[in-house]
């Protein structure tokens, strides 16, 4: 759909939707939204208020549509191919990397340290949004550098959901510290890995983020 096209203002538009509206049925923030309409993943075109409208058949079609997702619990699926089967009540983790390499190293490291732990993988910021949207993990490991939307804006997208309030971050990274500053922003309080110290310290990390999470579940109870 062509995003300058337009629609009366006042017409009843059942088969369009606000941003606001999309973002809600996405479980995404306006801004997410705002970008896969940029990107062409939404279709969208304009009133002649210039408001946006996004069409409701372009949502639908994103929403059962698999997203360059991974559950890897010994064997790699797309998450929709998994969800036909039984119900993983293990603690989940989503890992938004889009370094194949990475993806292959985290998901050995748990694999063979934390196998009670369901790693699901995104290899983007869009598709990582997506994805915390609909798994709502208990820990995201997420790179700075991603395609679609950078980390540092994901974490703050995330951080604006209250559904995430108790989600344990963390965050990996093959800047240094001084690369790190321009993103200090969303970072405040978030334990960082450095790539090359990956194996060394992820363990030790997720050890903090599981008890953390036992914590929180015994105060909630």
């Amino acid at each position: 759909m062509n995003p300058d096209a337009f629609l009366p203002e006042h017409q009843p538009a059942p088969d369009h939707l606000s941003t606001l509206e999309a973002a809600r049925i996405l479980g995404l923030a306006v801004r997410s939204v705002q970008l896969m309409v940029a990107r062409g993943d939404l279709d969208a075109c304009k009133t002649l208020g210039r408001h946006r409208r996004i069409s409701r058949a372009s949502i639908e079609r994103w929403r059962s549509t698999p997203h360059k997702g991974r559950h890897t619990d010994g064997e790699s699926d797309t998450l929709e191919a998994k969800g036909s089967g039984a119900e993983d009540d293990r603690t989940k983790v989503l890992l938004i990397e889009d370094s194949v390499h990475f993806q292959n190293l985290v998901t050995l490291l748990l694999r063979q340290q934390f196998p009670d732990l369901s790693l699901h993988v995104a290899s983007d910021g869009i598709s990582g949004l997506v994805m915390a949207g609909k798994l709502q993990p208990e820990i995201l490991m997420v790179d700075i550098l991603l395609p679609g939307i950078d980390g540092a804006a994901l974490i703050s997208s995330l951080r604006s959901h209250p559904q995430f309030s108790h989600s344990q971050l963390i965050v990996i990274t093959s800047l240094d510290t001084v690369q790190l500053k321009p993103y200090a922003f969303a970072l405040q309080g978030v334990p960082v890995v450095h790539k090359p110290q990956l194996i060394a310290e992820l363990p030790l990390l997720l050890t903090q983020a599981i008890a953390q999470l036992q914590k929180l579940t015994g105060m909630s109870a």
